[in-house]
């Protein structure tokens, strides 16, 4: 999952960008308003994590501002400012959360994964689709009750369709996903990474969309496969 960092403290930034790295996150970091809008049109950010006490601004207004554009990211905001008054007005200013420094990673973590969790409509914290299973939090899946290894970054591409099972996405989103803006991607390597998932989990797990990009394919039956091994 791709988050975008807007804090202005290196050493905070910092810290966050190697903390969610270690659960799988991909984070690209920006420290200004002016960055924000910048990189926000050309990035397709799952989340947001924004401070409040920006160089050039309050980031509240820059939130107010993605609100009334239509931006729908959820967006959880993170600051020093700890008056319930100003928690109220993050969240009224269109905060998806509010979690106050200083703070532990694994809340931050865990907020994150809920703020996902609600945005694609899903109560229950593991991912299901069929026979396969993915548990966001251990970074465990599973095909018909049987475990399954992939690598972290087809961990992530498979994290992506199963978030928006019912979605076509495109190359660039599905790139925003595994790597940073600042890495040197290979022109293949989305497609090598696709083509892993079908090996360990079946050709019929992601399909291709011509001329606009791939989607989850239709849940594959346990019953059914069991039946037929």
């Amino acid at each position: 999952m791709h988050v975008l960092l807007i804090e202005d403290d290196a050493l905070v930034a910092s810290g966050i960008c190697a903390g969610l790295a270690v659960h799988d996150y991909v984070v690209d970091h920006v420290a200004s308003i002016s960055e924000a809008r910048r990189v926000l049109g050309s990035l397709d950010s799952d989340v947001v994590i924004l401070d409040r006490g920006l160089p050039d601004g309050d980031g509240l207004n820059l939130l107010e501002e993605w609100r009334d554009g239509g931006v729908t990211t959820p967006v959880l905001v993170l600051t020093a400012r700890d008056a319930v008054s100003d928690r109220v007005a993050g969240l009224q200013g269109g905060a998806d959360d509010y979690l106050v420094k200083p703070f532990d990673l694994d809340e931050l973590v865990a907020r994150l994964q809920a703020l996902l969790r609600r945005a694609a409509g899903r109560s229950h914290p593991l991912i299901e689709h069929g026979a396969l299973w993915l548990d966001p939090v251990a970074r465990e899946v599973s095909l018909h009750g049987r475990p399954v290894a992939l690598s972290r970054r087809e961990l992530v591409l498979l994290e992506a369709f199963l978030q928006a099972p019912r979605s076509v996405l495109s190359a660039n989103q599905l790139k925003d996903s595994l790597y940073g803006m600042c890495e040197d991607v290979e022109s293949n390597a989305l497609n090598v990474h696709i083509h892993h998932l079908r090996r360990k989990l079946g050709s019929e797990v992601i399909e291709t969309v011509r001329g606009l990009g791939y989607r989850l394919g239709p849940p594959l039956d346990a019953c059914a496969e069991m039946g037929r091994s």
